[in-house]
């Protein structure tokens, strides 16, 4: 599950950034969403981790997802895509 969330946090970040392109903003709308998904996962992930094991990879997924949830809503909002 650690994998998938990593997985996960990539995906969001690369949608991320190809709703910062100009034209493509209205993307956010799908990938914040998804980023979310991704983020609750990760989170689970990171709590259900054996303790002896690494939990590295969820962490970044977390982080991952958590950027592009954040800078996703900047870019709408300064888009116009919030109101």
């Amino acid at each position: 599950m650690q994998f998938i969330s990593l997985i996960w946090g990539i995906l969001a970040v690369i949608g991320m950034l190809v709703g910062f392109i100009p034209c493509l903003g209205a993307y956010n709308w799908i990938n914040i969403p998804f980023s979310a998904v991704g983020l609750i996962i990760s989170i689970i992930a990171a709590a259900t981790a054996d303790p002896s094991s690494s939990k590295g990879s969820s962490i970044a997924g977390i982080v991952m997802c958590g950027f592009a949830v954040v800078f996703g809503l900047i870019r709408l909002s300064i888009g116009g895509g919030i109101f």
